[in-house]
């Protein structure tokens, strides 16, 4: 029999040390990429002192030229120039051969450190992307072992089945939040970084150009905030839109897709079939979640120009078809691990509905869902 108070206390161990090295890992991540930023400002200024030196020693150059023709048309006739004229031609010719040389010199200089900024910034990039990818696979190993596997083992006797379930939830949780954090990360808060640092420069810019150039930086900056706010929004939206409570199913889904037509620009056609009429909260939830998923999926993997949607609301089914025109896919050879249509066929089960997948390479997919009410 197993003792579940030494299970307990090696787990406890083991969520001590997997806790510390996330954290290590998550310091790597973070000064690494401090220093990729720091890099990257260092290599645009090599980058203007390269293209500096080179218009400079251009036209040291044409002065060179200049000078050495000089010093060979004093020297065929040195009974035609004074002492003084043969000395400045040559002191000249030798000055610009000088000046050309240090000034090639110094491009070299340049022109090896600018290639080895960009060969450490890729080393640094590699060293980013793995640290984050080790990071999630330590988020799910912390948090199976401090929640899913003792919540999961109290149902699931069998351990292997067990093991294969509760990772299957986490990485689809740990999926979720990378790309939840990826995209605050990427919008608003890098937004709000920005309006930060030209919040500080607005006083500077009010002392050294007035008053008129200071109420335009602000201008910008409210822009900044508007663009700001609506990612902010949009990021809610897609977490649980509201109107979803509010209106029901299909004005949601209208809504989401106008929305979603707009922002990625890609053509969206939705098409309402039977009555608009309210049905269960469960249904409603997790019907929106499957059009989304669809709707994703078609957008980023299938390289799609258009994105078909239809619903019909029956008195005893609900019935969706997602058809886009994208790249489409061998069905017989699904990729593991593809949670959007994992996702998709879970929320069906539950429902006991009926979930349809036929696809085309380079014709394009169509996804139909039959849902008993």
């Amino acid at each position: 029999m197993v003792d579940m108070k030494m299970l307990d206390k090696i787990i406890d161990q083991t969520l001590d040390t997997v806790g510390q090295s996330r954290e290590q890992i998550f310091d790597i991540s973070e000064e690494s990429r401090q220093e990729y930023q720091t890099l990257q400002k260092e290599l645009q200024d090599v980058r203007t002192c390269v293209a500096n030196i080179i218009e400079k020693t251009d036209r040291t150059n044409l002065h060179a030229r200049f000078a050495r023709n000089r010093l060979v048309e004093v020297s065929k006739a040195f009974d035609r120039f004074s002492q003084d004229e043969i000395k400045i031609a040559y002191e000249q010719a030798n000055d610009f051969q000088i000046q050309l040389t240090v000034l090639q010199q110094e491009e070299i200089k340049l022109r090896e450190r600018r290639d080895h900024i960009e060969r450490r910034l890729i080393n640094l990039n590699e060293t980013i992307e793995r640290a984050e990818h080790l990071a999630g696979q330590m988020s799910v190993v912390y948090n199976f072992l401090s929640s899913d596997l003792r919540q999961v083992g109290e149902v699931i006797e069998d351990a292997r089945e067990k093991q294969k379930f509760g990772l299957k939830i986490i990485e689809a949780q740990e999926a979720e939040r990378k790309k939840l954090s990826r995209e605050i990360h990427d919008g608003p808060a890098q937004m709000m970084a920005n309006v930060l640092l030209r919040s500080e420069l607005i006083e500077r810019i009010y002392q050294e150009r007035g008053i008129d150039e200071a109420l335009n930086e602000i201008r910008d900056l409210r822009k900044m905030v508007k663009i700001s706010l609506a990612e902010v929004r949009r990021i809610i939206y897609d977490l649980r839109p509201m109107a979803l409570d509010d209106l029901g199913l299909v004005p949601t889904l209208s809504k989401y897709l106008a929305n979603f037509e707009e922002h990625n620009r890609i053509n969206v056609t939705f098409k309402h079939i039977g009555r608009d009429k309210r049905i269960p909260e469960e249904y409603e939830v997790a019907l929106f979640r499957m059009v989304q998923e669809g709707v994703q999926n078609a957008y980023k993997h299938a390289e799609s120009t258009e994105i078909k949607v239809k619903i019909e609301i029956k008195p005893t089914k609900v019935i969706i078809i997602i058809k886009d025109d994208g790249k489409g896919f061998d069905t017989k050879n699904l990729k593991e691990g593809t949670f959007g249509l994992m996702g998709m066929k879970e929320r069906v089960n539950m429902l006991k509905g009926e979930l349809t997948i036929q696809s085309k390479i380079n014709v394009g997919t169509c996804i139909s869902i039959v849902v008993p009410m």
